[in-house]
Formats: structure tokens, sequence, C-alpha cells
């Protein structure tokens, strides 16, 4: 209910923002894109991935399954990532300590479906601002989803007061147009109110914020949001990205009930004594039976008279057979479930002994693997280049020397595609004179050919024999 309770105040303050014409001069009626099916399904995505989901309970716990499939896709999205700009020093420093992050950012994007980055100038660095999905508020997009125009609340927590601020952003004909509103209220309300407005200048963070801006000569917007590939089944409208476990919510909910399952196997049978009372001395201070210091766990006493029990000397003994191999077999058919419907190899998360029979299944499965990671690395890829864009923007602002840039990208396919065994049959290919020894070398040190033919150690010719 969080991000639904946020929106309808956030629309409340975009009414606010907006009663007369903007600084632009265009009334325009402004809404927040995100539908009511939308913003309950952000907000299960939060909930699952913080493992609050709705059906855990003491018998229900969570596997936190959701939470390793988003890790998981980052890991893999990420490994052996590479970028740099070159041709502009300053603009590639900001640019490094932006990438030192850019694994847990990706998480939070395949677990909410999106994620915003907002450059912005501080202390002489170009800082980014990331938001998550439950934080980001979409107000106009194009026929292409990208997203025009969005506010991006900012929330600061000083004493017994909590302020927010609510900065829009909307890309226009003229430049980017940027709204800033403060407001306050106690910590401990917990109205659906973002309280008083206040004077930006309130908090020393904010003093040198504008309430209106407008930066002319931009091409695309200043900021960024990355939305996870997959269609949106949920709001086909909705410029808004799908969580990347979406699909396997039930599953996921299958998945923590057939664990909580299993849990309660384990415990129900567990090793027990069930043992007459008449076995045990009573305190008769407290009336209370003493049972064996350590043992408290082991036995369970009861009043065997009148029981048909088969007891021997006062005691029976409760070990029944655990049935936790048919339990396990129906998570693991679950796992794969969920494998198949985010996009994952089979043996991600289920068990690979029993998975991928042939060649043929290993490669079908780790080529949807890699699908979805190459989906996912493209979309991050254009994502980075307009970040770039916007953070070298920035640095013309700031008056840092913003020279042009180029931008590589260097992205790790080993996914699908096993290097050792792939290097050491180019090795034999080579050896056997089939392919020419300085493409092994190429490809093995990511050279050129002509780098691989300088690698080579030169001829010896001295003991061979010239014909005549």
């Amino acid at each position: 209910m969080i991000f639904q309770n946020l929106i309808e105040m956030i629309r409340r303050i975009i009414k606010r923002m907006f009663g007369k014409k903007d600084i632009v001069e265009r009334a325009i009626e402004k809404d927040v894109v995100v539908s009511e099916e939308m913003a309950r399904r952000i907000d299960l995505y939060s909930d699952i991935y913080k493992n609050r989901a709705p059906w855990l309970n003491e018998n229900v716990r969570s596997t936190g399954i959701a939470a390793s499939v988003a890790q998981e896709f980052a890991r893999l999205v990420t490994i052996e990532f590479e970028s740099e700009i070159s041709g502009n020093d300053f603009l590639n420093k900001e640019y490094q300590a932006f990438l030192k992050d850019l694994r847990r950012n990706i998480e939070y994007a395949a677990a909410k479906g999106g994620i915003a980055f907002k450059p912005y100038l501080s202390d002489g660095h170009i800082e980014v601002d990331v938001v998550q999905a439950d934080g980001f508020f979409p107000v106009k997009f194009n026929s292409r989803n990208e997203v025009l125009a969005a506010v991006l609340p900012e929330e600061i927590v000083q004493g017994k007061y909590k302020y927010t601020r609510i900065e829009y952003h909307e890309f226009t004909d003229q430049g980017e147009m940027i709204l800033n509103k403060a407001f306050r209220k106690r910590s401990d309300d917990t109205s659906d109110s973002l309280g008083r407005e206040v004077e930006l200048n309130i908090l020393d963070e904010w003093e040198d914020l504008e309430p209106e801006t407008l930066i002319a000569g931009v091409d695309r917007p200043l900021f960024v949001y990355l939305r996870m590939p997959s269609a949106n089944n949920i709001d086909s409208s909705s410029p808004i990205g799908l969580s990347i476990f979406d699909r396997a919510i039930p599953d996921i909910k299958d998945a923590d009930e057939q664990w909580g399952r299993i849990i309660w196997e384990y415990e129900g049978s567990e090793l027990a004594i069930d043992a007459d009372e008449g076995m045990f001395y009573r305190d008769e201070a407290t009336g209370e039976l003493k049972l064996p210091k350590g043992k408290e766990r082991l036995f369970r006493t009861m009043d065997f008279a009148g029981i048909e029990v088969e007891a021997k000397d006062g005691y029976h003994p409760y070990s029944p057979e655990i049935r936790d191999q048919s339990l396990f077999n129906g998570l693991n058919n679950i796992l794969r479930q969920i494998e198949f419907k985010c996009g994952l190899a089979y043996g991600t998360l289920s068990n690979p002994e029993n998975v991928d029979k042939t060649a043929e299944e290993i490669k079908a499965s780790k080529q949807r693997s890699y699908s979805t990671v190459k989906d996912i690395q493209n979309a991050t890829q254009d994502a980075l280049d307009h970040l770039i864009y916007a953070m070298w923007v920035w640095q013309k602002i700031g008056n840092m020397g913003a020279s042009n840039y180029d931008v590589s990208y260097k992205w790790d396919d080993s996914i699908v595609v096993d290097r050792e065994k792939e290097l050491l049959s180019m090795q034999q290919d080579a050896s056997l004179g089939f392919i020419r020894k300085e493409l092994y070398i190429a490809k093995k040190y990511g050279v050129s050919e002509e780098e691989a033919l300088k690698m080579m150690p030169a001829v010896d010719t001295r003991f061979q024999i010239q014909e005549e």
C-alpha cells in the first residue's frame, strides 16, 4: 500500500505545482501515469523482494527465491562487465564511481521492474541519485515508452521532522524543465500527507536548489529510466516495467508453502519419547515435573493410565519415517517452473543433477538464460548511454571542461559459451593446422590478428634445410 498511497500524495502535489501555467507557458493537465493495478503490483514486488509476501505466516516461511532470482540476473548481467569513457577524463572518473554499484542497482531494477538515475552537481562532482521503482512516478511518455516527465521525491529525516522534496522533471521543446517543492511534517506523523510546504533553504542540502529551472539546449531528459525488457501484460499501456519474477509469483508462493511443509515435516517427525508422568519427580513447591536437565525437548510427558499404547517400562519412543524425499521432489519441480518463467537455465535454483540430460537440452536451457540476460544488457547499455549524456550536460553547466567523449562497453557471453572448451578446441585445430595459430592467440587474449602475430615467437630457421 505504500506506493499506492504515495501516488495519491504526488497527484495532489502536481495539481498544486501546476495550478497556474508552468514556466514554459503551457497549460497541460498532468498526472502520474501509473494505474492502480500497476501500483498494487509494484507494492507486491517490493513486499516479495523484502520477504514480506502477503502469504507468509508462522507456518509458511520465505525461501528468499525472489531476491535470489534478482540477484542472479544482476550477477549474470554484470559479470566481467567493463565500460570506459575516453576523451573526457573527469567524466570517466565520475562514471566509474557510479559503476561501482551497478550490480546492486540492476538487482533492484530486476526485482521491482525498473530503476531511475538522476545526475546532479555536488561540491565539484557529478553525483547520481538512484531512485527505485517504488519511489519513481512517471508523468509523461512517448510512443516508444520513453519517459519524458517524472516526479522524483527525496526524503530526509532530521530530529523530530521528516522533510520531503518533490522534484519534477519534464523534457520539453524548450529544454529540461525542473521544479522543486519542499514539505515538512513530524517524524511520528503517520498520516497520508507530506505535511506543510516550506522553503527549499530550510535544509543545507537543498539551499542551492531553485524552485524553477529551465535547461535549454538538451536533446533528451536529464534523468534515466532503466526498464526491464519483458512485455507488460499487467498494463500494456504503461511505461513501467515488470519484475523479472512477475510471471513466477504464483510459483514462488507455492515454493514458500512447500518449504513450510518440509520444515513442518522435520519438526513433526522429530525424535521424542512419550513417557508416563510417574517416571519423573514432581517439584513439591511448584507441582511441575522435573525432566532430565538438557533433555526437556526429548521427553513428552503424559498419563498412560487408561490409554492403550504399546509402551515399555512406562515410555514409548516417537520416531516416524520422514517423507522428505517426496517433498523435496515437489519443491524441485516448482523451482523448475520458476526458472522457466523467469528465463533462468534449469539447475540455477533447482537440483542440477535432475536436469539437462542431453547436450541439446543443456544448450536450449542456457540459450534461454542468455537471451534474457542479453535483453537486460541491451537495456542497461541504452540507459548508461543516456546517463553519460546527462552527466556530460551537468559537466557543461558546472563549467568543468566538458570535452567530447567516446564510450566503450564489454559484456560477458560465457553464459552460453564455455570459453575454456572453445579455446581448447581452437588450440587443437591450430596444432593440427586446420586454422592459423594467430586466430587462436587473438581469441585467447582478446587482441587483433596483427597484435597476435607480434606476440608469436619468431620462427627459428637455423636448422632448416634449404632445397636446391
